[in-house]
């Protein structure tokens, strides 16, 4: 019983990071993206994976996953 419990937070932590790796890779690349010069890009990209890992974590919470 006690490792289907790690296993499952541990799928959650899983899921939970990976869009977030995503949108840091794609931003991470040396390549023209969108609101890239604008001057309040980083805070943009922060607060949407921020926005994106609470939503995931308010979505679990709701479906009694954690």
């Amino acid at each position: 019983y006690q490792t289907s419990e790690v296993m499952k937070v541990l799928t959650i932590i899983s899921v939970i990071m990976l869009p977030l790796t995503l949108v840091s890779g794609i931003y991470g690349m040396n390549v023209d993206l969108p609101f890239q010069h604008h001057p309040l890009a980083f805070s943009l990209v922060m607060g949407v994976m921020a926005f994106v890992g609470v939503g995931m974590l308010a979505v679990f919470r709701l479906q009694r996953w954690i």
